[in-house]
């Protein structure tokens, strides 16, 4: 009988060592790191920029096995919707981590207005020039020294212009137009020159007001457009006219890149630049080929679509070059220039 016992607590010793091997192996997770990162996005995951924030936090939580846990807060939440506080709160670490938009934290950086200048960029090899080469890692310097670690690039896409009104071919037909503009100084001018009513006010009043007609258009990239909806709330005219275009910038708050080990800031670092990549492919599918497909669906929805030659833009760019060149002072000739010759380059 003693026999037997004896038999049976070693084999049920060797099950539970059994079961023990076979479990997932829990990562150790070090006592200052927190249970959860918040980070902070403008817009939710049915937007490309949203989707590259949902699988940042993905490939980091599955390379760290769960030592490090993102919860996204889109809409901005974290500043009260207010976009043009973001970069400000990282700095003081309100806000843990983001991808944030360059036109956004221009008021900040007034460096990144670079990608806001008028009709700089005439496509996307000319915005791989600049986020991909010197130019790139001069921006993240200066990101750097104002307070949040850059580890990628992302994109939220070329900015067109919808209205409700009519076909625009020509700074001519923006004269009156009321349209709707993030919180840039360099947007007002840009909008000013056209002839047209820049208005300013937030994402979330901008769409009622489009549907209330008491506003009459605005600029932004086409998965926005597609993802809300705009043709619903009356913008029905869309004009490609590839103005301005909006790099995203995937940053943490410096101390809490401090507060990891080595081997988390390098899967964080690398995380952030594979979901970049993925975020860029997702922004511009539908509009990077050839035949556009995009634009053919979003015309099958009533959506009247105009496409610029190049005699029609080159009337835009001649009446924004005062800006143009107002503006490249106050970013810096120098910067500026070193972005002429790179994207001269890649012509």
């Amino acid at each position: 009988m003693m026999k037997t016992r004896s038999f049976l607590k070693c084999s049920l010793a060797a099950l539970a060592l059994a079961a023990t091997s076979l479990a997932p192996v829990q990562a150790q997770v070090p006592p200052n790191y927190k249970a959860e990162y918040k980070m902070s996005l403008v817009v939710g995951t049915a937007f490309p920029w949203g989707k590259g924030g949902e699988i940042w936090a993905k490939l980091v939580k599955e390379r760290t096995q769960g030592r490090i846990n993102i919860k996204l807060y889109p809409g901005v939440a974290l500043v009260q919707g207010d976009q043009t506080r973001e970069f400000t709160a990282i700095r003081q670490g309100v806000i843990d981590m983001a991808i944030g938009s360059t036109i956004n934290w221009s008021p900040q950086i007034k460096e990144l207005n670079l990608f806001s200048m008028p009709f700089l960029m005439p496509d996307y090899k000319a915005i791989d020039a600049l986020t991909q080469g010197e130019v790139g890692k001069r921006l993240f310097q200066i990101v750097d020294k104002a307070g949040a670690l850059p580890l990628a690039w992302g994109e939220n896409g070329y900015r067109e212009l919808t209205n409700s009104k009519h076909p625009v071919k020509s700074p001519a037909d923006l004269k009156g137009l009321k349209i709707r503009i993030v919180g840039s100084p360099l947007f007002i001018d840009t909008f000013t020159a056209l002839g047209a009513n820049p208005t300013q006010m937030s994402w979330a009043d901008a769409q009622p007001a489009f549907a209330s007609g008491a506003v009459d258009g605005q600029e932004n990239p086409m998965s926005i457009f597609t993802a809300a909806k705009l043709q619903n709330v009356g913008q029905k005219y869309v004009t490609m006219w590839g103005y301005v275009a909006d790099p995203l910038i995937f940053v943490v708050n410096k101390d809490v890149w401090a507060s990891w080990t080595p081997e988390d800031q390098a899967i964080v670092r690398q995380a952030a630049i594979d979901a970049g990549k993925e975020e860029v492919a997702i922004a511009r599918k539908g509009l990077a080929e050839a035949d556009k497909p995009l634009l053919k669906e979003i015309a099958a929805l009533g959506v009247t679509i105009t496409e610029l030659t190049p005699t029609e833009r080159e009337a835009f760019v001649k009446a924004t070059r005062p800006v143009y060149d107002k503006w490249k002072t106050q970013i810096g000739a120098d910067l500026v220039n070193a972005a002429e010759k790179a994207i001269a380059a890649s012509r």
